[in-house]
């Protein structure tokens, strides 16, 4: 029977990176390696194809040939199957495959040796007026982390003395141990996968390397950031034990609430209460923005619930395009606390409008109309 296509079996395009290649033969060894399936000659058969497939294709000089030629330009080149049961692949055991493919997701595999951890990554929250979101500022803040010992360098053990090479695993990190069919790698119980042993721990740190302080960091807030936005501080988290890289800090932006305006994305909003004899007669008066005070123009009639916008007034994009604008919603204000003599003017005010009919309401004589006729269809 034809060989099948070593792309095709890895499921992957002719201009795959060696990177895909290796992702996609991981995940067929994890599905189909004779480890995991005692006894399943179907198994082993596809994982021959693909470890056959990933050998080609992670050698340049092999790939090329393939590319060129197909399986003619790779005749005899890999080593070849024929005849291999389950604990002979060519390819190793299960935890070789860890060992030799998986090796840069499990930290190592065969000769692994000593790795440095990276260190945490920390998050620091930082509360926002609306104003210094909108405008951005230079901050200041202050953040518990662990720092490399000064004491002893980061080595973790006394100052004049060297870490040793962990006996165990002879400074690799890893052991490898048998469970029936499985041959397991897993960090040196002894050194803890350092790879070496600290007989004298350093007094201040107590052999981690690490030291706890609080340190002062300058963060610049670009104008316009929101809530949920983060400014991420490369290196400036807790550093990494036995001098593994230290992680980043993300600071997390918290906007306060405002007495006046309400953000949606880039726009503002504002309840503007106004005077019914405003509303009725128009009127003009100041309105708050972010930049200074702005006229606002109300004319005759203007209904309670009325949005008026005034554009380029709300808040510059943190990642640039038109400002937005700032949409004031008049609401307008029932007088309360009335004297009787406001009562009697009231009273006839509503008289005069009576008597002009819709002329003065047209929205509730349409309405009531509308009422009317409904409750005419129900029967009521």
């Amino acid at each position: 029977m034809a060989k099948r296509d070593y792309y095709e079996i890895l499921s992957l395009s002719r201009n795959a990176s060696e990177q895909d290649i290796k992702k996609a033969f991981r995940r067929l060894a994890m599905k189909y390696h004779p480890d995991r399936n005692p006894d399943d000659t179907e198994a082993l058969a596809k994982f021959k194809e693909a470890k056959e497939a990933h050998d080609v294709l992670t050698d340049p000089r092999k790939r090329s040939a393939y590319d060129q030629f197909g399986h003619a330009g790779v005749s005899g080149a890999q080593g070849g199957f024929g005849g291999a049961g389950p604990g002979d692949f060519g390819a190793g055991n299960f935890s070789d495959i860890f060992g030799e493919v998986f090796g840069d997701i499990f930290g190592g595999g065969r000769g692994g040796g000593r790795r440095a951890h990276r260190g945490t990554d920390l998050r620091y929250d930082l509360s926002l007026t609306l104003e210094e979101a909108v405008a951005g500022k230079d901050v200041k803040i202050r953040i518990p982390t662990s720092v490399e010992c000064h004491h002893c360098g980061g080595s973790g053990a006394k100052p004049g003395t060297q870490p040793k090479t962990c006996p165990t695993c002879q400074g690799l990190g890893q052991v490898r141990m048998q469970q029936g069919f499985f041959s397991i790698q897993q960090a040196c119980p002894q050194c803890r996968g350092t790879g070496h042993i600290i007989e004298e721990a350093c007094s201040q740190c107590r052999g981690s390397g690490r030291l706890r302080e609080e340190k002062t960091l300058s963060v610049k807030v670009p104008a316009g950031v929101d809530t949920g936005d983060r400014i991420r501080l490369a290196g400036e988290g807790e550093v990494g034990e036995q001098g593994g890289t230290p992680g980043d800090l993300y600071v997390q932006v918290q906007v306060q609430e405002h007495p006046i305006f309400k953000r949606d994305d880039n726009n503002l909003f504002c309840e503007v209460p106004i005077s019914f004899t405003t509303a009725a007669l128009g009127g003009e008066f100041q309105v708050p923005t972010l930049n200074g005070k702005v006229m606002l123009k109300v004319p005759q009639g203007t209904q309670s619930g009325k949005m008026f916008r005034m554009r380029g007034k709300g808040i510059k994009p943190v990642r640039g395009g038109p400002v937005g604008d700032l949409i004031c919603r008049v609401m307008v204000e029932t007088p309360i606390n009335l004297t009787d003599r406001q009562k009697e003017l009231l009273q006839e005010l509503e008289a005069s409008f009576t008597a002009g009919g819709d002329r003065h309401s047209p929205h509730s004589t349409s309405w009531l109309d509308r009422a009317k006729s409904f409750f005419e269809k129900m029967g009521l």
